[in-house]
């Protein structure tokens, strides 16, 4: 939460502007889609672990998914440890949506976009 802070404070003290010129942006539709995937119990299960703004019933393992731009700038970063987080860390408890198959790539596709919007 600290790290999320002091995320937040250095883009708002320097002005920075946070997102991917370069890269396209999601469309609504994809955002809805996302966030169904992410909010659905039996699928992304999400809130299982996170708090998520419009969400119900949520966990308090993982750290709330806000400032999400902030956090993870490359969208292929997040997508990252959303496929495998044990990737960057073993002892994690999220699972591994990609590597085990929980999720189509489209489906992780979608929730990036989503979370991103976060």
């Amino acid at each position: 939460m600290r790290r999320i802070l002091i995320l937040s404070l250095l883009a708002l003290l320097t002005g920075t502007q946070v997102g991917l010129a370069d890269e396209a942006q999601p469309d609504a539709d994809a955002i809805e889609r996302g966030k169904a995937i992410v909010f659905e119990r039996g699928r992304g299960n999400c809130l299982a672990c996170h708090v998520i703004k419009g969400g119900e019933l949520a966990g308090n393992y993982g750290p709330p998914l806000l400032l999400m731009k902030v956090r993870y700038p490359d969208r292929a970063d997040l997508r990252s440890k959303i496929w495998d987080a044990s990737v960057r860390e073993p002892t994690t408890r999220m699972p591994p949506y990609g590597r085990h198959r929980i999720l189509t790539e489209d489906e992780i596709d979608l929730v990036v976009a989503f979370i991103h919007t976060l």
